[in-house]
C-alpha cells in the first residue's frame, strides 16, 4: 500500500499551484497579454513553471499509487499533463504560449475540481486495518 498522507499532501500542492496560476493570470485575456509587456512575460513564466510542477507531482502520485488513483478519474488527460511537464523541462524554449494560454484559461478549473474530489476519495481514507491509522498511545 502507499503513503496516503503523502498523496494527500501532493494533491494539496497541486490544488494550491492551480489556484496560484489562476490568481497570477487573472488579468491575462489573450496570448498577446502574455507577450506584450515584461509583466506579461513574467506571468507566462509563472504559468509554465507551475504547470511543470503540477506535471511532476502528478507523475509522483501515479508512481506512488501504482496508477490506482489516476485511473479512477478518466475525465482528466493525465498522460498529456505528464508529457507537458517533460516538454517544459526538456524543451523550455519550444513551449507554445498559445497552448499555455489555452491550458490556463480552459483546463485548470476541471483539474482543480478533480483534484478536490480526489482528496475525498475512499482510496485515500484511513481504514481501521491500516497500520498508519493504528493508535498506539
Amino acid at each position: 500500500m502507499f503513503d496516503k498522507a503523502l498523496i494527500l499532501e501532493y494533491l494539496t500542492k497541486i490544488e494550491e499551484t492551480v489556484l496560484h496560476i489562476q490568481d497570477r493570470t487573472q488579468n491575462i485575456n489573450s496570448v498577446e497579454d502574455f507577450l506584450k509587456t515584461p509583466n506579461g512575460v513574467d506571468m507566462l513564466d509563472v504559468a509554465i513553471i507551475r504547470l511543470e510542477a503540477i506535471g511532476e507531482t502528478i507523475k509522483k502520485n501515479d508512481k506512488k499509487t501504482e496508477g490506482l488513483l489516476l485511473s479512477k478519474y478518466t475525465d482528466i488527460p493525465w498522460r498529456k499533463i505528464m508529457r507537458m511537464r517533460d516538454i517544459i523541462a526538456h524543451h523550455y524554449f519550444d513551449v507554445d504560449e498559445e497552448i499555455i494560454f489555452d491550458i490556463v484559461k480552459n483546463d485548470l478549473n476541471q483539474l482543480l475540481d478533480t483534484v478536490c474530489n480526489m482528496q475525498s476519495d475512499s482510496l485515500l481514507k484511513e481504514s481501521p486495518h491500516d497500520p498508519a491509522s493504528i493508535n498506539l498511545s
